[in-house]
């Protein structure tokens, strides 16, 4: 293949009309091939072809069809909430700057502004100690399905009984992650279960992960939680159709999968683990967010005044320098615990936390909405046989 079937960065970006996040974009997906320039191996050539073509499917007029498929993936919005949303690369709880509420709100208050009403307190209820089991998610997939089986349809329930059971649903949520029934705010019971100072520096950056991940629009997890309440199910099906989706490596994983990035990284070296995966089309975990093409505000709340250690630190400069990427959440997420000494599986189980109070909010929403989703497939098989001679 010629030399001048491969181009620049900068020309790539030019003929696409795209900031280099884009292209990065295009190339973690599939959509561009990239190589090392044979010069200088610490710069990327782009195939001309791949780049001119997606610059000619872009530039198409999209049908109504086009419009409603691409708006499953990172497209127009699907459905109206009253909840979250993200404009001009902040993030907003009912209208509320979540960043702003991560300074010094606990989880249990964030998650009754994103119900959008006074809900009663849990203090007074009865909580059922979680499922004896060392593994997190074997105690949270155990105590929501045993919950879901038991409680009645959020259909023909009453507001009372719904935002009674929405109260008690994050805490045994809570205590699941946590491992047993323990008292105080939810940020306290994980870091005294981790064998951190529940009033210390630890306890606090928990609380902050979670307010920052407790919503954060209609991601994978909430339309499934919010498909699960259209059709009149319990609250427990909804958030355990939610856990169910962030299990996915591409959701929830991603903490687990940015940790082992970081692995590579302190193995071969951040420049070579980070220049090896943009050679081969491979996606840097814990770098880039499509809504936040400026860099994942989350993660600048996390990490501005936070000191990484050196091999992290290293992993974050030459993803910038490499890639022009910067670290999102589940980078600043895993990067703060691992710091810290927090389990592995710490990560997920913040995360897992703090979305159930997203998830149960959403779902009581669309509850109220007493609509069923149900979207249409566009078929792209064989012509059906109608008929036969």
């Amino acid at each position: 293949m010629k030399e001048s079937d491969w181009i620049s960065a900068e020309e790539a970006q030019l003929r696409l009309g795209v900031r280099a996040q884009t292209l990065y974009a295009y190339v973690s997906r599939g959509h561009v091939q990239v190589r090392a320039h044979p010069a200088d191996a610490r710069r990327s050539l782009y195939r001309a072809t791949d780049v001119d073509e997606l610059a000619v499917r872009n530039g198409r007029s999209r049908k109504l069809a086009d419009v409603a498929s691409a708006a499953i993936v990172w497209g127009e919005p699907v459905l109206s909430s009253a909840i979250t949303t993200v404009r001009a690369g902040r993030f907003f709880y009912r209208g509320h700057d979540a960043v702003g509420l991560a300074e010094d709100r606990p989880l249990e208050a964030v998650a009754r502004l994103l119900l959008g009403e006074d809900q009663p307190s849990a203090d007074n209820m009865e909580r059922t100690p979680p499922p004896d089991h060392v593994d997190l998610h074997h105690r949270l997939y155990q105590m929501l399905a045993g919950r879901a089986a038991a409680s009645p349809p959020m259909l023909g329930s009453s507001d009372g009984m719904i935002a009674a059971e929405a109260a008690l649903l994050l805490d045994l949520v809570a205590d699941a992650a946590a491992g047993a029934v323990l008292p105080g705010p939810i940020h306290q019971r994980l870091a005294n279960s981790w064998g951190a100072d529940p009033h210390g520096a630890t306890a606090d950056l928990i609380r902050r992960m979670m307010i920052l991940v407790a919503d954060h629009e209609l991601n994978a997890s909430t339309f499934a939680a919010r498909v699960t309440a259209s059709t009149g199910a319990s609250l427990a099906a909804a958030v355990l159709s939610g856990l169910s989706t962030l299990s996915g490596p591409r959701h929830g994983g991603m903490s687990a999968m940015a940790r082992r990035f970081a692995a590579e990284a302190e193995l071969h070296g951040a420049r070579d683990a980070v220049h090896a995966r943009l050679v081969e089309g491979r996606s840097l975990p814990g770098f880039g967010h499509p809504l936040y093409p400026q860099g994942d505000i989350r993660a600048k709340a996390l990490l501005d005044g936070f000191e990484l250690p050196a091999s992290l630190a290293a992993l974050r400069a030459a993803a910038k320098d490499l890639a022009d990427v910067e670290p999102n959440i589940d980078f600043a997420m895993m990067a703060i615990c691992l710091s810290c000494g927090m389990p592995a599986q710490a990560p997920f189980a913040l995360f897992a936390t703090a979305r159930s109070a997203g998830w149960i909010a959403h779902a009581v929403e669309q509850n109220r909405t007493g609509k069923l989703i149900r979207p249409r497939a566009r078929y792209v098989g064989p012509e059906p046989l109608i008929g036969s001679d």
